[in-house]
């Protein structure tokens, strides 16, 4: 088995048919998204954005270039980062690196802190309340952990007729994805083709083939880890446990001090 996994999305070869998007709620049980009514938008996009209940979703980008307008398209999802910052926050540690490289989620030890929902530099995890005690969870892709651990493909991933989606040892999803923008750059005159998710943030999980300036997608050109996880985990944390222990300690003392004085009145 591979020492790390990850997904090649080629985004030249999405023809949204969102077929993707119906896999992942069929292998995971989930529901349409019922908060509001199946109603035009003005947009082709179908859910509007990421849920509870909707993992992964197809991203419509109308982008007109200095040769002709074309339609851009992204599967959102999270995006497995190695520096995961929502890993970092989380104080139940249901969420966590997996040795093959996905971000997973135990659902059941979450508390619906919503930590991970504010430090997510990618804005993917989402909160809810489930089951019969309706109590807030984290909810997010996490490429089907259930098949992936068990050497079988995402259930998105077995599904794209278009072979958008790749899914493999790391290096060979890299070099990959590497020789596909070298194609087309030179063959297809796609000069802005980049592969991101190679680098950034330790390097990601999902790693995407586009044919044009991560910004143009609404990816963040530079993700960075999140200055308040850091100043939590390196200032805020020890020192919090310093005064604890301090407080712990001062309480115990006082307490000893009084035991003391009780025993001398009883000498007296």
């Amino acid at each position: 088995m591979a020492d790390k996994l990850a997904m090649l999305i080629d985004t030249s070869k999405c023809m949204a048919c969102r077929g993707c998007q119906v896999a992942c709620k069929q292998w995971n049980d989930l529901e349409g998204w019922t908060y509001s009514k199946t109603v035009n938008k003005g947009t082709y996009e179908n859910p509007l954005d990421l849920s509870p209940q909707t993992w992964t979703r197809i991203k419509f980008i109308e982008h007109e270039g200095t040769d002709q307008f074309r339609w851009l398209f992204l599967k959102e999802g999270c995006f497995h980062c190695t520096q995961a910052a929502c890993v970092d926050v989380c104080p139940t540690k249901a969420l966590k690196h997996h040795p093959l490289g996905q971000v997973t989620l135990e659902r059941e030890l979450c508390n619906g802190c919503g930590y991970c929902t504010q430090c997510c530099p990618f804005n993917i995890p989402r909160l809810d309340k489930s089951g019969f005690t309706w109590q807030w969870k984290a909810f997010k892709c996490t490429f089907c952990q259930d098949r992936t651990t068990n050497d079988l493909r995402p259930a998105c991933v077995k599904t794209c007729p278009a072979g958008a989606l790749s899914w493999g040892d790391r290096e060979e999803m890299i070099s990959k994805g590497r020789e596909r923008v070298e194609g087309l750059k030179t063959q297809r005159g796609f000069l802005n083709a980049n592969l991101y998710g190679e680098t950034e943030l330790g390097g990601l999980g999902r790693l995407y083939v586009l044919t044009e300036r991560p910004a143009i997608y609404g990816l963040p050109e530079k993700p960075s880890y999140p200055i308040s996880v850091t100043l939590w985990q390196k200032v805020i944390q020890p020192v919090g446990g310093v005064a604890i222990i301090g407080t712990v300690a001062a309480a115990f003392f006082a307490f000893l001090v009084s035991r003391s004085n009780i025993r001398m009145e009883e000498v007296e």
